[in-house]
């Protein structure tokens, strides 16, 4: 389902004046950060919209122009550093009239509501209450801009919740369920069936600064082996599709000691999959993992994530060993996944990933 974000103009995009009427190039002024910040928002896979309760710019005063010289201005300027509004929804009615057309009333949003977006996914942002009363009728969230939060943390709130994946897979052998978020804070509830990978994955979010929720009952009567992959398959496709376009990410990661082990993880989102794997393993399990299917989870793991890994690992207590692997990747991952909210370049000379 398609994504919008709603961003009203005046107050929001540009600063009103005193007489709340920007009638004149020289009263057109953007507010601090927007420009920026609207174009951190771009690449994320939202629509963007501008809505607005005022024709023209600043005022309703002259209806028989569709756009006043500033309003035109402000678009050519956000051209100018990328940022392009898919759509602009203008009330041309004057304020005192109570109209469903004027926020928080829905009347310009017809389109929008045709079951074809997803509004629980869709964001409004404003600088008034009649702004978060829109997202309520909406079903979407709404950010406020003001003196206490900005566009630095509207757009931290929404580039982050574009970095959230669930997902499920049911097969004869396993009924996985599975949540992501990339820009959590290291929380997790993890039950795989299998206890020593359980400690891994804990790891793996402790280490990778990340938040997941995972479950999977599988056919363990029978073997590890189903679980295992499963569970790599799933996780290495939430990497990707967290992920998204990659805009701004660090792409590469690499690191790791443990007491008398160590580690290295070498890993790239370059959107192609491979693993090197120089480790030796000299008992069968650890814990009630078999230490063969380590290999195999990164695999899967790589192959489902489209990324590069080379691990390395060394030592002498095969538990160390595994442990140290799964730290360094988790380091590895908060590493290549680390992004500048203010930052839009893909990581790659060729322009695309």
């Amino acid at each position: 389902m398609k994504k919008a974000i709603f961003i009203d103009r005046d107050g929001t995009v540009i600063a009103e004046p005193a007489d709340e009427q920007v009638d004149s190039l020289e009263k057109l002024e953007f507010v601090p950060g927007a420009i920026s910040g609207l174009r951190a928002l771009t690449g994320l896979g939202f629509e963007l919209v501008m809505v607005t309760n005022q024709d023209g710019l600043g005022t309703p005063s002259f209806p028989e122009k569709d756009f006043l010289p500033p309003h035109e201005k402000m678009l050519k300027t956000l051209a100018g550093e990328g940022v392009v509004f898919d759509d602009m929804l203008i009330d041309r009615s004057f304020p005192h009239e109570s109209l469903p057309t004027r926020k928080p009333g829905t009347g310009m949003f017809g389109k929008y509501l045709d079951g074809s977006y997803d509004l629980g996914a869709c964001f409004v942002i404003g600088d008034r209450e009649t702004d978060l009363q829109l997202a309520g009728a909406l079903g979407a969230k709404g950010i406020l801009i003001g003196k206490e939060s900005g566009w630095k943390e509207a757009v931290e709130q929404i580039r982050g919740s574009a970095r959230q994946v669930s997902l499920s897979r049911k097969t004869k052998e396993t009924d996985i369920s599975l949540n992501l978020d990339l820009d959590g804070r290291g929380t997790s509830q993890i039950d795989s069936g299998i206890k020593f990978l359980d400690h891994m994955l804990d790891q793996l979010v402790h280490h990778g600064g990340i938040s997941l929720t995972l479950t999977c009952k599988g056919d363990l009567e029978v073997d590890e082996h189903h679980s295992v992959e499963d569970i790599a398959l799933c996780l290495g496709e939430a990497l990707k599709k967290a992920l998204g376009d990659k805009r701004g990410i660090e792409r590469y990661g690499f690191s790791l000691p443990m007491d008398e082990s160590r580690a290295t993880v070498l890993l790239d989102f370059g959107g192609r999959s491979e693993l090197v794997w120089d480790v030796v393993f000299t008992r069968e399990y650890v814990g009630d993992m078999p230490t063969e299917m380590f290999k195999h989870f990164f695999k899967s793991l790589s192959n489902s994530a489209a990324c590069n890994l080379y691990i390395e690992a060394k030592g002498e207590n095969n538990h160390h060993i595994a442990e140290a692997i799964f730290k360094a990747f988790a380091r590895a991952l908060r590493q290549a996944v680390r992004r500048d909210v203010f930052r839009y370049e893909l990581p790659s000379s060729k322009g695309s990933l």
